[in-house]
Formats: structure tokens, C-alpha cells, sequence
């Protein structure tokens, strides 16, 4: 049974779900267990001077509620607690600071931000090619590699895809492999891992973040640690296309995946 260790709940800015009604449904598709990873995106630009801050998770609230849940439903579901965390280089030592105040079970590093941008709105993308913003996004994960350490796995490689002019219609590994090599390279250096993110089917681009060569990629480079995640934000999308997983995987060379639980990982067979 595959585990779903990527999802969002009310806690996130972008969700209006309860993490209940996420683990009722996750109890009832079978699943093995599930991690919920609200954001945590500290200096989160503003759209407008006067907005509230956005993707500031309320840990003091968050984490003893989903461990609560974990134990009313324990003999259901296995329910973990996690966070994912929108990595930028200056937000390194505060980062430190929050993961060494809670014992979270798995800390996904992500790339929300990039120089004050998230590429979820166009501006990211005003006044360069879009293979110029894509190249900027990847080297910026080398950014935050070169100052954090503090995580279990990077989320989602290849978001920016997921909003960039033309998607990922003219997108490839092998365009940008240099620095999508040096970024597994590292990770792999670091004792860190991936995920495959099947949100990018959610979004209707017919592979998974990072794609499918990414992730045989990170494998023939050595890699071993791989999380499974949908990036869920409604109770519907929990381990959204779950069933291409295995097969996407195996191709890949692996024969299980990864499952952090204080945050240490074990390896599941497939």
C-alpha cells in the first residue's frame, strides 16, 4: 500500500480542507499512511503592501492538532506530521530555528520563491525567456543547497513548469540536464532524497514533478531516497493517479519507495 506524503490542509493559505476530512480520505482509499506538510513560507511576497502575510503556518496550533488526529485514528491510518518549508537562501538560519523547536517526522524543502518571485503569478516570468526563467529556477535550488541542510527531501524539482508560458510543452531534462544534474548531484552528496509529485498530472501536464527522466536520472547518479506525494489541497485530490506510480518508478530502477517517520527514512517495497 503506497503512502501519501505530500499534502496540504487548512493550515496552508491555499487550502480550505480540515486535515480530517484529508485523513478520512486517505483511510478511505486504502492507503498505507500519510504525511500532512503544510507550507511554512516565511517572507512570502505580498500582491498588495496592505495583505496579510501568507503561508505562515501557525505551528504552535498545528502541530500537536495533526499529532491528536494521528492518535484518534491510529487504528485506521498511520498519520504523520510534517511541514514543507519554501526554501530561500536568507531564510536559512530561521529555518534552522523552527525545525530544532519541533520534532516533525518529515521536512520537505521546497522552491516557492525565487529572487522575491513565485512563479505561480506571471511577473516571475516578465522580461526573460521562458527558458531564462526556468534556468533561474533551477539555479537557484543550487542557492539554497550551498546554506540549508535541515530537510528530509526537495519538493517538486520542476515546479516552475507548472506555470511557465508554455508549460512544459518545449521543456525537457535534457534542455536543462547540466544544472538538473548538479542539483541531484548534491542532494545525493547531502544524504537527501526527492519525491515524485504526481500533482503535475493534477495540473494536466501528463508526467509528475519532477518528470519521469529526472527521476530515472537521480537513480543512475546514485540515489536511493524517494518519497511519494500529490500535493493534495482538497480531500479529492489525495494520491491523485497513485496507480502510474509503481510502473513509473520500477522503470526508474527503483523497487520501493521512502517513508519518513521521525524523521528517518525507511524504504517500502513497491
Amino acid at each position: 500500500m503506497l503512502w501519501d506524503t505530500h499534502m496540504h490542509t487548512a493550515f496552508s493559505t491555499d487550502s480550505e480542507a480540515s486535515p480530517e476530512s484529508m485523513i478520512k480520505a486517505s483511510i478511505e482509499l486504502g492507503l498505507g499512511g500519510i504525511c500532512i506538510t503544510d507550507h511554512m513560507d516565511y517572507d512570502y511576497p505580498k500582491e498588495h503592501p496592505e495583505d496579510e502575510p501568507e503561508f505562515i503556518l501557525d505551528t504552535p496550533v498545528y502541530f500537536p492538532t495533526i499529532q491528536k488526529l494521528g492518535q484518534q485514528y491510529k487504528d485506521k491510518i498511520k498519520v504523520l506530521t510534517g511541514i514543507e518549508l519554501g526554501l530561500q537562501p536568507h531564510l536559512a538560519a530561521k529555518h534552522q530555528e523552527l525545525i530544532g523547536r519541533y520534532d516533525f517526522d518529515f521536512v520537505i524543502g521546497s522552491s516557492h520563491v525565487i529572487h522575491g518571485k513565485d512563479p505561480y503569478y506571471s511577473r516571475f516570468f516578465e522580461g526573460k525567456t521562458e527558458q531564462q526563467a526556468y534556468q533561474e529556477y533551477f539555479e537557484s535550488i543550487l542557492e539554497n543547497l550551498a546554506v540549508f541542510d535541515n530537510f528530509d527531501v526537495y519538493g517538486h524539482i520542476d515546479y516552475v513548469v507548472r506555470y511557465g508560458p508554455n508549460r512544459n510543452l518545449e521543456y525537457s531534462y535534457q534542455k536543462y540536464a547540466d544544472v538538473i544534474d548538479a542539483i541531484l548531484e548534491k542532494l545525493i552528496d547531502m544524504g537527501k532524497g526527492i519525491e515524485i509529485n504526481t500533482g503535475g498530472f493534477k495540473y494536466g501536464l501528463g508526467h509528475p514533478n519532477p518528470t519521469e527522466d529526472i527521476i530515472k536520472r537521480y537513480h543512475e547518479l546514485g540515489g536511493e531516497i524517494i518519497t511519494i506525494g500529490a500535493d493534495a489541497h482538497k480531500p479529492e485530490h489525495v494520491a491523485f493517479d497513485f496507480a502510474k506510480v509503481p510502473d513509473i518508478l520500477k522503470a526508474a530502477g527503483f523497487q520501493y519507495f521512502t517513508v519518513f517517520e521521525k524523521r528517518k527514512p525507511a524504504f517500502l517495497p513497491l
